[in-house]
């Protein structure tokens, strides 16, 4: 599931296939099909994260702000000014790993994704996140019954979202986040992200993401090519 999300991700922005609708059909199959979640919302979520990134209120990837952590030194002085204490900051980087990786789980999050695809009436969207589940079900239903295969969708689920937020995490929420200053792009896009060393277990684990400042300069490049 996690090196689904990935794959998905270079689908997403169109850095497979040279033509633009084979990756936006693929992407679909990918995210749909494999993972159960609508493209159109990631769509709608990432594209502003990359308008925007650490930019508080229009990154969506900020939006823990500041009811569980206090991000970024600007926003955490003001937050201090204001004396507004919503949780124990100065132990955040100790609940994080409590807090932020399972954020992805089921129940509040898998409601989230069904209600955006039908409110936005993205039907084909919805028709390929039936069919992960109707596939999941049919799978693992004979071997581990209904309990058991909840709970395996479960598990897997909560392994994949401690990967996913480790890894998106680690490249931006170091870097500066501030509220939106109209800063030209390409230093927004600088100051908002940071690399992770390279190795061959990184570049796995993070599906290139460790290259992110390359990413967000170039995101239809493809991501073996980063590197370079």
């Amino acid at each position: 599931q996690a090196q689904a999300g990935w794959l998905q991700h270079d689908f997403g922005h169109l850095s497979v296939f040279s033509k633009s609708r084979w990756n936006h059909w693929v992407h679909k199959f990918v995210i749909g099909h494999l993972k159960g979640a609508p493209a159109s919302w990631w769509n709608h979520l990432h594209f502003q994260h990359h308008a925007k990134p650490n930019c508080f209120r229009k990154d969506p990837d900020v939006n823990m702000h500041p009811l569980f952590f206090a991000l970024g030194k600007t926003l955490s002085v003001e937050l201090g000014v204001q004396k507004k204490k919503f949780m124990p900051y100065n132990h955040q980087h100790k609940y994080f790993f409590i807090i932020g990786p399972p954020a992805l789980v089921p129940l509040y999050f898998q409601w989230y994704i069904f209600y955006f695809a039908v409110q936005r009436k993205q039907w084909v969207d919805l028709a390929w996140m039936l069919s992960f589940y109707i596939r999941f079900f049919l799978t693992y239903l004979p071997f581990l019954g209904l309990k058991g295969t909840l709970g395996l969708h479960l598990l897997v689920r909560f392994i994949e979202s401690n990967w996913f937020v480790w890894v998106t995490q680690m490249n931006h929420i170091p870097m500066h986040i501030d509220y939106d200053k109209n800063v030209d792009w390409f230093s927004t896009q600088l100051q908002a992200t940071c690399n992770v060393r390279q190795s061959l277990f990184n570049d796995w684990f993070s599906g290139h993401l460790n290259f992110q400042i390359e990413h967000h300069l170039f995101p239809t490049m493809p991501r073996h090519n980063y590197w370079k």
